[in-house]
């Protein structure tokens, strides 16, 4: 399987001027790249994907003018697909985005966020 041109496949992905993804923080190239990572793992086709983003960003307006807000939208069409799926539970990924937020507050700037186990 090769990997889609993002820029034709992916509405309105965030890009430099030299056509690769912007990413304001490492969590939104990790799920930009664990995106990919399922798609090549055939967990849904490309066209499943950009759909799925597709509708996520019009329920929302664009989600173009703001690349923070743009990545929150990719994270819940990839949530969305992986609970479609049956890879994961969407509750299942509902309390791990809580563990995460609660351990993202209780950690001082600059340390590693470390989730509970």
């Amino acid at each position: 399987m090769t990997r889609p041109d993002q820029k034709s496949s992916a509405p309105h992905l965030p890009l430099d001027e030299d056509g690769g993804p912007v990413f304001s923080a490492p969590w939104e190239a990790r799920v930009f790249a664990m995106t990919l990572q399922a798609h090549e793992a055939g967990v849904f086709s490309w066209s499943e994907w950009a759909d799925t983003l597709g509708a996520e960003l019009a329920g929302d307006g664009d989600g173009s003018g703001d690349t923070k807000g743009y990545y929150d939208h990719w994270l819940n069409a990839f949530e969305k697909l992986l609970a479609q799926k049956g890879v994961a539970a969407a509750d299942q990924l509902s309390q791990l985005r809580e563990a995460w937020n609660q351990a993202a507050r209780a950690t001082p700037h600059g340390q590693p966020i470390e989730l509970d186990r």
